[in-house]
Order: C-alpha cells, then sequence, then structure tokens
C-alpha cells in the first residue's frame, strides 16, 4: 500500500485539475452509517426494508413511517467532516480540486469548506413543499414529529432523491463535464453498484483513475490504481 499512496501524491502533487467522485464510504468516518457493509443499514431490520421505506411509492403511500425512518436514521445531528473531507476541501483551496461529485446527503463536504459540490441524491439540509416548492428550514422536518404539512396543505419533504425518483439533469451534466475533463479522478468510498450515478466512471477518459474502497468493486480492473483502506486514512497521508 506504501508504494500505491507514493505513486498517488505524486499524481495529486503534481495535478491542478483532480476531480473526486464519492460515495457512502466517506462519511461512516464520521459516523454515519452506510447501507451496503456489513453494518450499514440493509443488515437491520425494520418492519420494511429501507429501499421500500425510502422510495417514492411508500412516501406517497405511508408518509408517517417514512418521515419516522428518516428521522430515525438518516439524520445524525453531531457528524462532522473527517480527513477525507479536510483534505478535499484543502484541494480545492489551493486550486487542484475542481469538484467534489457526492452520492452523499449530509452536507459534510460543504462543512468542510468545499465549495463546488454535485450533490447526486440531494441534501437532508434542504426541503421543500411538494405542492407550491416553498422551501423550509431543515429544522422544520428534522425537529419535528409527523408528517410536516406546508400552510398551503402540501407536505414538506426532504430535497433527497427517493428510490423510482430520477436524478437531477443538471447535476448529472455537470458531474459528466467535470469527470470528463479530469485529469485526475480519484473515486472513494463507493462499491459502484448503484446507478446512474456508478456510470459516472465511464465518462473519464485519462489515464489516473484511482479507486480507493475498504473492497474490491467492479471497476477496479478499470482503475489505473486501486488501493484498498478507508479514504480518509488514505488521503491524510498525501
Amino acid at each position: 500500500m506504501e508504494e500505491a499512496i507514493a505513486r498517488l501524491r505524486q499524481w495529486t502533487a503534481e495535478s491542478d485539475n483532480i476531480v473526486f467522485f464519492g460515495g457512502a464510504g466517506v462519511s461512516t468516518e464520521s459516523g454515519i452509517p452506510d447501507f451496503r457493509s456489513v453494518d450499514g443499514l440493509y443488515h437491520q431490520t425494520y418492519r420494511f426494508p429501507p429501499e421500500t421505506i425510502l422510495s417514492h411509492s411508500f412516501f406517497k403511500h405511508d408518509p408517517a413511517e417514512f418521515f419516522a425512518f428518516y428521522r430515525d436514521k438518516l439524520i445524525v445531528q453531531d457528524a462532522k467532516p473527517n480527513a477525507a473531507h479536510l483534505k478535499l476541501a484543502q484541494w480545492e483551496q489551493e486550486g487542484k480540486l475542481k469538484a467534489v461529485v457526492t452520492q452523499n446527503i449530509d452536507g459534510l463536504h460543504q462543512m468542510a469548506g468545499s465549495k463546488t459540490v454535485l450533490e447526486l441524491h440531494g441534501s437532508v439540509h434542504r426541503c421543500y413543499c411538494e405542492k407550491c416548492r416553498k422551501p423550509y428550514p431543515e429544522a422544520f422536518i428534522n425537529e419535528g414529529t409527523g408528517v410536516p404539512r406546508c400552510a398551503c396543505g402540501g407536505i414538506v419533504r426532504p430535497d433527497v432523491v427517493l428510490y423510482e425518483e430520477g436524478l437531477d439533469d443538471k447535476i448529472m451534466s455537470d458531474s459528466i463535464r467535470y469527470i470528463q475533463n479530469a485529469e485526475v479522478l480519484i473515486i472513494g468510498g463507493t462499491s459502484l453498484n448503484v446507478y446512474p450515478a456508478a456510470g459516472l466512471i465511464n465518462y473519464y477518459h485519462g489515464d489516473k483513475l484511482v479507486l480507493i474502497n475498504l473492497s474490491e468493486t467492479p471497476a477496479d480492473h478499470l482503475a489505473n490504481l486501486v488501493i484498498h483502506g478507508k479514504i480518509g486514512e488514505v488521503l491524510s497521508q498525501l
């Protein structure tokens, strides 16, 4: 691993066009559980599977159950950025990193100081009425009980992409543009099993594709450099 980290250190030191694409593993070191690891939400027992509760159809059918699960499992009030978030923010401030593309909804990249963050799956820190589109502060949902409703009668929902919902077209196109133009593409903390986000790797045509993840991914054979480890621990050595 030392040799791989040395090569990554050289690539990032010499580049001013780095793009980072990350998943749940970036936030697990901040105490936020992921979905697919051994201890993730998919391996816990609820009345309904998480992917069912976090679907658009379930949200419409049983909003009370949806919000109970959402507040209990997706809101982590005391989470703080870890070494990975801080290193990426540092690179951006130094003019080395052009964008962070993330599947996470926790806002930790922005908390660390990153400015150009493309949130593929939205954010728990934004809420709006699904009927009249009026924006609401996150506390309206996160610190309340029951089904939050707007003055117009509509349900106030988090600005996150649920299962069965499409990704934002502009965020996707911007992510593709950054990845296509990147010199160094670092993919970290993701199993690359969730589409369409995982398909973004196909838009990179450079020769410095780095995959950092605890376990193997379906794209390891495509990478120019593979490091199996925690993303925060790896980036903190650069």
